[in-house]
């Protein structure tokens, strides 16, 4: 059998990336939406403590990531044990979109209560249920790059496209926020959308469409991708589940740079208020992130072309000196120019460098853990796609925890953030220091953690002469037993 076999219809790779663009155009946008619901809208007028109020929702994030850890590992577990007539990830993602959309809806509809207890309880359930059943579909999705092909360019082929999609739905939900918010202002009035937007109703309905539009794309996906490396027929432990995530040297330091490098995303935390106080409207969040989300669509395809050049080592060491130096930059020019109407264009622009990076995160790691999955492969003779994408979840939902602890933190603590107490008014203004500190979490914080990310990948060591090596001897392990499914 050929090394470079094809086994993937053309059209395979593009709706394996149109199912991960629909998970991604509800699930990209939701927690930093959810934050501000949270902190401006779910309780606005009852009267609770804004104090108490912020550093419960840092509290919820926590505890939320916290429970998403451990759905990793258990959904991984029970991935790498599912044994179906359409595989073993595709009934997760197929079956799990609705619930998922249910949930996601649920966020957004806070219960109509004076009792503050009563409301924070609500937000740790609500939020902690929507991080469960959101490991239950994306985990799965981002396993089935490694079972698409036995190839590892092909499958390395097919993941840098679906991760441009995926990418691409990441701003998309933001850009359905947008569309929803004109079309309410065009039926509704001006004043009666401000009334609404007050309450976060364009939130709720915003959730709608991306909920369909999530179950929608998947189901494309789903009847029209096949899973081609098969499983192996050995029940895992748990025991040997948990033993292979922290015991695979080059896997455990894939999941270390989720880890190092979590303080990355807190950027996200502040770029509705970005949009808000340097560009003048909410709904400018769209022109404050889509030069990025264009960033980092273009910076998917600029990996697959590093990669023909460079191992994944040096092409995420390399995406990470420049993530770090495009940020620190932002950040100087910014601070030289002031928070003026002259910011807004050079601020966009270099957005999209800054965006470039994001290419980086959303396509190597992936790869590097279908590579890690042939090593375990390799090693134990057992497929576990499963526990080894839920092991590099398990500690991206941990870095999520800390970074949506971190971000609220930093956003309605550190920086000063006052939040508007008037029923019809979104948003309070905000004095030069907190701009001054927004601005450092979007950028200098996260470059710091940029840099950081980067440590753990000087020890993995699946590139070369091993990597060839174990594709080999897998290829040849598969003809000899005749179980590559080439269809």
């Amino acid at each position: 059998m050929s090394e470079k076999t094809k086994y993937m219809k053309k059209s395979e790779i593009i709706t394996f990336g149109i199912g991960l663009f629909g998970v991604a155009l509800l699930t990209g946008w939701m927690p930093d939406y959810t934050a501000t619901f949270f902190a401006d809208f779910a309780f606005k007028g009852k009267g609770f403590d804004a104090d108490t109020m912020s550093n419960v929702i840092s509290i919820v994030f926590l505890v939320a990531g916290i429970v998403g850890a451990v759905c990793e590992l258990v959904i991984g577990y029970l991935v790498d044990n599912t044994r179906t007539k359409f595989g073993k990830v595709k009934p997760w993602v197929g079956f799990g979109v609705i619930p998922l959309a249910v949930i996601s809806m649920l966020v957004f509809v806070a219960p109509n209560t004076n009792n503050q207890t009563l409301a924070i309880i609500w937000m740790f359930l609500v939020y902690s249920a929507y991080t469960m059943f959101c490991c239950a579909v994306e985990s799965p999705a981002n396993c089935f790059g490694s079972l698409c092909s036995p190839e590892p360019s092909e499958r390395s082929t097919a993941i840098s496209i679906a991760s441009f999609l995926r990418s691409i739905g990441q701003s998309g939900g933001m850009v359905v926020v947008l569309v929803v918010g004109l079309l309410m202002k065009a039926f509704m009035g001006q004043q009666q959308y401000k009334n609404a937007e007050g309450q976060g109703l364009d939130l709720v309905i915003s959730t709608a469409v991306c909920a369909l539009g999530l179950i929608l794309f998947v189901m494309i996906f789903f009847v029209n991708n096949k899973e081609r490396v098969p499983f192996t027929q050995e029940k895992v432990s748990l025991k040997d589940a948990v033993k292979v995530v922290f015991t695979n040297k080059n896997l455990l330091m894939v999941s270390l740079t989720k880890l190092c490098g979590f303080g990355r995303g807190v950027y996200g935390t502040v770029s509705l208020y970005i949009a808000i106080y340097l560009l003048g409207s909410k709904d400018l969040k769209l022109a404050l992130l889509l030069p990025m989300g264009i960033g980092t669509a273009v910076g998917t395809l600029l990996v697959n072309i590093v990669l023909k050049k460079f191992s994944t080592k040096q092409t995420f060491i390399l995406f990470s000196l420049y993530g770090a130096s495009s940020l620190a930059i932002l950040f100087l020019v910014s601070r030289g120019v002031g928070f003026n109407d002259g910011l807004i264009i050079p601020f966009l622009i270099l957005n999209f460098f800054c965006g470039l990076q994001h290419g980086n995160t959303n396509v190597t790691p992936n790869i590097m853990i279908a590579d890690c999955v042939d090593e375990i492969e390799y090693k134990t003779g057992k497929r576990q796609e499963g526990l080894a994408y839920a092991g590099y979840g398990l500690f991206s939902k941990v870095a999520s925890a800390f970074t949506k602890a971190l971000g609220p933190w930093l956003l309605y603590t550190w920086s000063g953030y006052l939040v508007s107490t008037d029923a019809n008014v979104a948003y309070a203004t905000q004095t030069d220091g907190t701009l001054n500190k927004l601005l450092m979490i979007y950028t200098i914080i996260p470059a710091a953690f940029v840099v950081l990310q980067a440590v753990p990948v000087l020890f993995y060591d699946m590139v070369g002469t091993k990597k060839e090596n174990i594709t080999k001897a897998l290829i040849e392990r598969r003809a000899e037993k005749g179980s590559v499914n080439e269809g």
